[in-house]
């Protein structure tokens, strides 16, 4: 969900690159989103969203300049793996910063709960949030690219 709204969010924004979604598990691996993901979407007005569950790669710390969690655990998990790779790699193998996504939202700390096991409503929950972390994520970072570029 979280990939399909920063991708509608900063459609035509050239200060933006490559956006991806994986996990830190192998769950759903290749499965498309949840029905329900795609309900809040479609309700929201996003229809266009196409994305096959995939996890997290080491390439992905290099390839991305940000890596953003959802949760603490797998905040936790991202940044081990990020660890891991600088430290057996070194620094250049590993650029992205790995940040919890919710610190953007105003709340530092906040965490999307996985609406999975629950009712369509924790989708519609977790919408709201990931919208308002990406309004942060653009007015924090990208808009500090739009200053150090001009």
């Amino acid at each position: 969900m979280a990939e399909g709204i920063f991708r509608n969010m900063t459609k035509g924004d050239g200060r933006v690159g490559v956006i991806d979604s994986a996990g830190t598990g192998a769950y759903h691996e290749g499965c498309p989103p949840d029905p329900r993901t795609m309900s809040v979407l479609a309700d929201n007005g996003e229809n266009e969203y196409d994305h096959r569950a995939r996890r997290v790669r080491s390439a992905d710390f290099k390839d991305f300049d940000y890596v953003l969690a959802m949760d603490g655990a797998n905040l936790h998990d991202l940044t081990r793996s990020h660890r891991r790779i600088v430290k057996t790699s070194g620094p250049h193998a590993a650029p992205a910063k790995v940040q919890l996504f919710g610190d953007f939202g105003g709340r530092k700390g906040e965490e999307v709960l996985d609406p999975y096991y629950g009712a369509r409503d924790g989708f519609t929950i977790a919408y709201e949030q990931i919208t308002r972390f990406t309004k942060g994520f653009i007015e924090q970072v990208l808009s500090a690219v739009e200053t150090t570029n001009a």
